[in-house]
Order: structure tokens, then sequence, then C-alpha cells
């Protein structure tokens, strides 16, 4: 069976089960071969919180741009801090590469494509290289491009599990509330969605989550989450 294949059964053998059950399978079929990768963003804390339950010493792998809110910073450490994570990876740009096409820090206004593959697809790739699987919190609430998404996919030869996949926006906020998690501090302005400062702004009422990201642009995905062997958006 190859990887595609494995992963089509496993999301179907999982569709309906709770995320807490995804993770449990997840984590339990790749103990000390996945990692989770947070943005540490609005709805990080959910993803986090779960994991923190179900094993605290999983990795958590963290892509610092360069070009982030000095608030998401202070956020990863309140949350490192909250939920007692204690393997979080932060990984940033590869200096030789960023001097030789970023030199003046501004590739973002230019080409948004090449600064998210200098500063979020290289340094992640770099990141996952010793895993096999791995976790993200991406939801088919948050835009059209999201909608389909499996609770388990193939991607560039591993598995990647989105326990998160089912949920909507009531749920998230429910557990928020309920387990009394710290917000992003700049969400109460309007961010739902935050990444990098230049290119980040407020969501409008009425808008998706994810609509102040490269907003004005046909852009909706940094580059990480694009399919390759997947044929899942």
């Amino acid at each position: 069976m190859d990887l595609a294949d494995e992963a089509a059964r496993l999301a179907a053998t999982l569709e309906g089960a709770s995320p807490l059950d995804v993770l449990e399978r997840a984590i339990g079929g790749h103990r000390g071969r996945i990692a989770a990768v947070s943005s540490f963003g609005t709805e990080s804390a959910v993803l986090l919180h779960m994991i923190a339950q179900v094993d605290r010493s999983v990795p958590v792998l963290f892509l610092d741009t360069g070009h982030l809110f000095t608030e998401t910073l202070d956020y990863r450490d309140t949350l490192i801090a909250r939920l007692g994570l204690t393997d979080v990876r932060t990984y940033r740009p590869d200096e030789q590469l960023r001097a030789e096409r970023d030199a003046d820090n501004d590739l973002w206004a230019s080409d948004t494509d090449a600064c998210c593959a200098l500063r979020k697809v290289e340094p992640l790739g770099r990141a996952l290289a010793p895993f096999e699987a791995w976790i993200n919190g991406r939801k088919r609430y948050q835009a059209v491009t999201r909608a389909n998404i499996p609770f388990v996919e193939a991607d560039e030869g591993r598995i990647k599990f989105n326990p998160l996949a089912a949920l909507g926006p009531d749920d998230i906020e429910g557990w928020m509330t309920a387990h009394d998690l710290p917000r992003h501090p700049m969400q109460r302005f309007g961010f739902a969605s935050i990444g990098c400062m230049p290119c980040t702004s407020r969501v409008k009422p009425g808008e998706d989550p994810r609509a102040g990201r490269w907003r004005g642009q046909a852009k909706t995905e940094c580059g990480i989450h694009v399919p390759k062997d997947s044929e899942v958006l």
C-alpha cells in the first residue's frame, strides 16, 4: 500500500472521530517520529492544549520568519508555560539563503511567494526532516481552499494529520472558553488569522477568517499546505 492509499484508508477510518481520538491515533501510531507544527496564532491554543493532554513531549515546530509580530513571540512563550509543552523548537530562515535572496528584508513587497518559500517552506522542510508524520491545526471552515481537507492526507512522503478539520468556530470558541485558554493579544483588535506583519491585516465583518492574509492578492496559502503528492487542498 503506498502512502496516499494508507492516508486515505486511515482518513476513512477516522471520519467522525473526535480531535482527541485523531491525536491519540496519530501520536500512538508514530511515537517518536511525529511532530506538530504551530504558528501560535489566534486558534493555536486549542490544538496545543489537546496535544498536551495526550503527550506534552511531542515536538512542536515553530517557524520564526523574522517578520512576526512581537505579540506572537510573546504568545508562544505564554502557551509553552501554560500548557507545559516540553519540546518546542524554533526554526528560522537559512541565513545564507536570506542574504542571497532577501538581503534588505523586503522581498515580501515584490514577491510574496518567494518570501514565503524562503521564510516558511524551506525552514519547515528542515524542521520536518527527522519525522515521518506531522500534525497541524487547519479547519475546513477557515477558507474555501480548506473546505474538503480530510483528517489524514499524504504530503511529500509523510502522513499529515488534521485533527481539527471538522471543527467550526463555535467549537473552537467553546474549547477556548471551557479550558480558560489564553488568547492571542491581537485577536481583540480584529486579527482573526495572524502571520507576518507586512502581510497581515484585520478581518472585516462577514469575511472568512483568513481574508486578512495577503489582502488584495490571489494568494491564500503560504506554501506549506499546498498539495504536492496529495490531491487535497
